[in-house]
């Protein structure tokens, strides 16, 4: 089946989590710039939460531009990373509000399940497509993925013994996949030269 109906469910999902994130940053009641104080911890968890889900749109449509279709296991599996970042909100507003260990870590298992269900999506899409195709070529390892799995891993138990270490490990996966991933597009420009 085409994949056009599920690239347009995802970036309906991702556009509704990004407006309830924003719903949750609660205006102060006062005028002055000191009311904006109590705000700052979560403005910044909102901003960690928005690159993540810019990060995960971006390359998600990058992931099904090398894709020619998809089956039910590929929607399941795109339903399954859905679901993870549908819970970014919460886990952003109870870490913005509630700075501590149990919060970080809890955002930390949000980050990691979903970078987990994008791993899985991404090797479903290889399954279907085959070893030869554009897209199992272009993520060829997944080096950035098992990386930001591992850094995961280590931050959620991190938390409680320093929560500030632990979100810098987290800042530290973003500034990993801010950086372009370009490796789908070379290898459909690739493709097309041959």
């Amino acid at each position: 089946m085409g994949k056009g109906r599920l690239e347009a469910f995802s970036d309906g999902v991702i556009a509704i989590i990004i407006t309830i994130m924003v719903l949750d940053l609660k205006v102060p009641h006062e005028g002055g710039w000191r009311a904006l104080g109590p705000l700052i911890p979560v403005f910044l968890s909102y901003v960690l939460s928005f690159v993540f889900l810019g990060i995960y749109w971006s390359n998600h449509h990058h992931l099904f531009q090398a894709v020619q279709r998809v089956d039910g296991r590929i929607l399941w599996a795109n339903l399954h990373l859905l679901f993870w970042l549908s819970l970014t909100p919460f886990v952003t507003g109870w870490m913005g509000e509630n700075f501590g260990p149990w919060p970080v870590a809890a955002y930390g298992v949000v980050l990691m399940l979903a970078a987990v269900a994008y791993y899985i999506l991404a090797h479903a899409l290889i399954s279907h497509h085959g070893k030869s195709s554009a897209i199992a070529i272009a993520l060829g390892s997944d080096f950035k993925g098992k990386v930001s799995i591992v850094i995961y891993a280590v931050a959620i138990p991190l938390a409680f013994w320093n929560a500030w270490a632990a979100c810098a490990l987290y800042v530290l996966v973003a500034i990993i996949w801010l950086i372009p991933d370009r490796r789908i597009e070379k290898t459909l420009v690739h493709q097309e030269v041959k």
